[in-house]
């Protein structure tokens, strides 16, 4: 089983800026959840006072509201700004998926990925933070349909795919290889997937 890294506090003294203590919420956040990620706990995590943290952030939802777009920077820097600047639509979906896998792998959160774990946390809690989630969902499903769309407006699979549907099947592959990676532990899981994803565009392209 693969054990994941203990999330170590952050002592004041490393503590520079907003980003850096929203990385650390961020992190945090994938292993005790954003309902639980307060400005008390948080202070207590990397060794701040709340008065300093409240300097930052006016309140809890103020706190996971930025979290959030903190950690949409990382998926942007780590997975979609690298696949989005290849110049292929099929480079570019494929480099969606194989970095995001990438991503799991190398314990960039050490929970997993965040949305999918707030995702999940959140799905039943009305409210701007729910929200804010399902808008980064939203947008993920959205990159992956375009370039699909962009595949058959080429003539590179078959015209009858419908763009929505597949996006769907590729993203449901890379949330049950998160779901195994972490719940049991299982890096093989990764390597389904992408096994699995392969597959599904190799089933729809046209020779």
């Amino acid at each position: 089983m693969v054990k994941q890294p203990p999330v170590k506090a952050v002592r004041s003294d490393g503590i520079r800026s907003r980003q850096a203590i929203l990385d650390a919420a961020a992190r945090l956040a994938t292993i005790e959840g954003l309902e639980g990620l307060s400005i008390g706990r948080l202070a207590d995590h990397i060794g701040m006072s709340k008065s300093g943290l409240y300097a930052h952030f006016t309140s809890k939802q103020d706190l996971q509201l930025a979290t959030i777009e903190a950690a949409q920077e990382v998926l942007n820097r780590e997975v979609i700004g690298p696949a989005l600047a290849m110049s292929d639509p099929l480079d570019r979906l494929e480099g969606l998926y194989s970095r995001f896998l990438d991503y799991l792998q190398r314990r960039v959160f050490p929970g997993g990925c965040f949305f999918a774990v707030v995702g999940t946390e959140f799905g039943g809690r009305p409210g701007v933070v729910k929200e804010r989630i399902r808008q980064a969902h939203l947008g993920w499903l959205d990159l992956m349909t375009k370039e699909i769309d962009e595949l058959r407006a080429q003539g590179r699979i078959r015209e009858d795919v419908d763009s929505a549907q597949m996006a769907f099947e590729l993203d449901s592959y890379l949330l049950l290889a998160h779901l195994q990676l972490n719940l049991h532990g299982d890096e093989s899981a990764l390597d389904r997937a992408r096994t699995a994803l392969q597959e599904k565009l190799a089933s729809v392209a046209v020779d």
